[in-house]
């Protein structure tokens, strides 16, 4: 019996030992750290032989860049959008400009760096920027790795603080938090990492050695706040500004005649400090223009006290259909010619500043657009002339007039607070209050407001409707009160758009009128003055009335 005992236990300590190393196997397979390396091909490889995988702010882009001649060269387009939209490329004049406040600088295909690499190379569509040019003019911290063969560069643009911590000790860097994750790099004793994210245990980091992955948390030293330095020096824009608020009235002038009108017109005006007479009429796709200026018109302003700013505009003429601003604009050769004849003929006629109002441009157009208005404001401020720009009130659909760059650049930007409903539309307001506030309110999400004017509408629409046909007819404040008078309107006051409104009508047919008149434009006024902006503007002299200026005093 004892011996029957005995073979049972050596039995049962053989089948312990057994399991027990059995389960030591498993246990050191499960939990043991994988030496297994990282595939980097599907980590840092590029789609092209030549290309450079691009970081930003550490999160991997889907742009690449290339290495041309050893030098690392990024897409300009994704430089645009993402560090720098102040490089300017002409594809058709092979230029690369950069715009600074007092000077323009240009570059042809042959153009190098300190570096000696091409400051930029045109392939087919594709325009490429030298990384080290790309700095020059932008704040950005740059570090390149091309050792390991798979080259990447990382760029940081953010003004944020960062996580740093030390490595206690050498340690594997995986794909993924966990010890059978492969292997990517090693992280050096006394090294430091940029932690991008903790886990339980784990650590996101980047490495010294340009690589992102996992180590233990136990493997770094405590957590240390760092600022990024920068030694970049942002561009100063001078601005001109009055030294009071400005109140502007557009004198549109379509024959040289008409300016001999204009003391008839200014007569039943009331504080008028800047007027813009529309002497600039664009004509045909050269960069000329018909000039309706007139020097003795400047010397009588000045005489009255009042500025001018002669209007530049694409539209409104005859001859204004065959006007391609896009042709005009895209090629640097017309857009100098443009802005030499602008300056020329505001010196000879003595006029203050100049107010561009191009309209209706495609958003194909934006970039050469807002290009124009950085050169030309290189120009005015050679000059001593204010620069104002008309604009929309902002929407999606006209993003492309980028009035944020506007306001960086030039002296004033316009917001014209009316065709909220338009020729061609629907029937309503021209400018609703809730309209001009929004407008204001989002103009000065982009714009510091002592740079913001708001322009207001002297006129009001008929709108006639018969069966499904809508259309309208423009007419001036004392127009809109004679027609209200003669067929005898009863006008409400209407608080949810701030006007008074009043239609008549038969069975087959409507005429409605949302006014402006005084009420109505002294409560845009008021939102003008809450708002504490630069200025107000009117269009136009000769749909006014004298009852309306007293609405539009600051005082």
């Amino acid at each position: 019996m004892k011996k029957v005992l005995g073979c049972l236990g050596y039995v049962l300590l053989l089948l312990f030992v057994t399991a027990a190393a059995v389960f030591g196997v498993f246990a050191y397979r499960k939990y043991m750290p994988t030496k297994e390396l990282a595939d980097k091909d599907s980590l840092y490889g590029t789609e092209r032989d030549d290309g450079v995988l691009i970081f930003l702010n550490y999160e991997k882009q889907e742009a690449e860049g290339r290495l041309i001649d050893g030098k690392v060269y990024l897409p300009l387009a994704w430089v645009n959008d993402n560090l720098n939209e102040r490089f300017y490329h002409d594809a058709r004049e092979h230029l690369l400009l950069y715009a600074l406040p007092e000077s323009i600088e240009k570059f042809g295909t042959d153009a190098a760096g300190e570096n000696g690499g091409l400051l930029f190379v045109e392939d087919g569509e594709d325009t490429w920027l030298l990384l080290e040019e790309a700095k020059r003019h932008t704040d950005i911290r740059t570090e390149v790795f091309l050792e390991d063969g798979y080259p990447r560069v990382f760029i940081g643009n953010t003004k944020d603080a960062y996580t740093a911590a030390e490595v206690k000790k050498d340690t594997p860097v995986r794909v993924r938090g966990g010890v059978k994750s492969p292997i990517i790099t090693t992280a050096s004793k006394q090294g430091n990492v940029v932690v991008l994210e903790s886990l339980e245990n784990w650590a996101q980091v980047v490495t010294e050695d340009g690589c992102i992955g996992y180590l233990p948390l136990r493997r770094l030293g405590e957590y240390r706040s760092e600022e990024p330095m920068s030694t970049f020096e942002e561009p100063v824009y001078s601005h001109i500004a009055m030294d009071e608020k400005v109140t502007l009235a557009w004198h549109q002038v379509t024959i040289t005649q008409a300016n001999s009108f204009v003391d008839g017109l200014l007569e039943k005006t009331k504080g008028v400090n800047v007027i813009s007479p529309t002497w600039f009429a664009l004509k045909g796709s050269e960069g000329d223009y018909v000039c309706f200026a007139e020097r003795s018109y400047v010397d009588k302003m000045h005489a009255a006290g009042i500025k001018v700013w002669a209007l530049v505009d694409n539209f409104g003429h005859e001859f204004s259909g065959d006007v391609d601003v896009e042709e005009i604009l895209s090629r640097t050769s017309i857009r100098e010619k443009l802005i030499t004849n602008l300056i020329n003929d505001a010196e000879t006629y003595g006029i203050d500043g100049i107010n561009l109002d191009f309209e209706s441009l495609p958003a194909s157009a934006g970039v050469h657009y807002i290009e124009f208005i950085r050169e030309l404001s290189v120009a005015c401020r050679e000059k001593g002339l204010v620069l104002s720009v008309d604009n929309y009130v902002p929407a999606s659909y006209n993003a492309f007039y980028n009035i944020k760059e506007q306001g960086v650049v030039a002296d004033y930007v316009i917001l014209m607070g009316y065709d909220e409903h338009y020729a061609g539309g629907e029937a309503g307001s021209v400018a609703s209050i809730g309209y001009v506030r929004k407008g204001i309110e989002d103009a000065l999400s982009e714009i510091p407001k002592e740079r913001l004017i708001c322009g207001v509408p002297f006129y009001s629409r008929l709108w006639h409707q018969k069966g499904e046909d809508v259309t309208s007819e423009t007419v001036g404040i004392a127009a809109a009160k004679r027609w209200v008078s003669q067929h005898n309107v009863q006008m409400e006051w209407d608080d949810s758009c701030g006007q008074y409104y009043g239609s008549i009508g038969t069975e087959d047919s409507l005429t409605e009128l949302w006014q402006e008149e005084e009420r109505s434009l002294a409560l845009k006024m008021e939102a003008i003055k809450e708002a504490d902006i630069a200025g107000v503007a009117g269009w136009k002299l000769g749909m006014d009335s004298a009852e309306i200026w007293d609405s539009l005093q600051w005082k």
